[in-house]
């Protein structure tokens, strides 16, 4: 007997977000993704310093390569449910091929996740893995002390293949290479992805 879980595929998952969202305010919205089997993963409000270092790297997006990135905008990912990078960017031509008030259907080019006083450091392995799958290009993970990755299918990259250099402000991470999650040391790789 298979004890695997079921995974709902991307109308179930749909028909999940619809029912968990009608009558939830956006700021609600952000705040919950969806797991494979369409069940509701709550996600703690993030801080204020975490909301600062978002925007920093939006800025940092928009700058480098262009105005049509977004700040927490849920993805349907093939093997992961649906969840909210806390940054996506893709070109025009992909914005324009959904519903915008619906979870985008496909993975964008580029997600970021930040995991500064986040709950998502112990599943960033699978969210990269998931992006990845699903027609991401490059997803950045910045770790808990600032840390930058770049990740592609290959693996860790050395820089962008979007050409982007993110500088954060040190004033809003971890120092003294201790980090606030326990399992975390600063200056150590973040991700660690399991071969698919």
């Amino acid at each position: 007997m298979d004890d695997a879980p079921i995974l709902l595929d991307r109308n179930g998952l749909l028909a999940a977000w619809r029912r968990l969202t009608t009558g939830a305010e956006t700021g609600q919205r952000a705040l919950c993704e969806l797991d494979g089997r369409g069940e509701a993963v709550m996600d703690s409000h993030p801080s204020a310093r975490r909301q600062i270092v978002l925007t920093d790297i939006f800025c940092h997006v928009t700058d480098q390569i262009g105005h049509l990135a977004a700040m927490t905008v849920p993805v349907i990912t093939p093997s992961f449910g649906i969840r909210v990078p806390d940054v996506v960017w893709m070109p025009p031509d992909k914005w324009e091929r959904f519903d915008r008030d619906e979870p985008v259907p496909f993975v964008p080019d580029l997600c970021v996740e930040v995991l500064l006083d986040s709950d998502r450091q112990h599943n960033i392995g699978r969210r990269v893995n998931a992006y990845l799958q699903g027609g991401a290009d490059e997803v950045i993970v910045v770790g808990q002390c600032g840390q930058v990755e770049f990740w592609g299918a290959e693996g860790i990259r050395q820089a962008s293949v979007f050409g982007i250099a993110l500088s954060v402000d040190n004033m809003y991470f971890d120092d003294l290479g201790v980090s606030s999650v326990p399992s975390v040391r600063c200056g150590q790789p973040v991700v660690h992805l399991r071969s698919t």
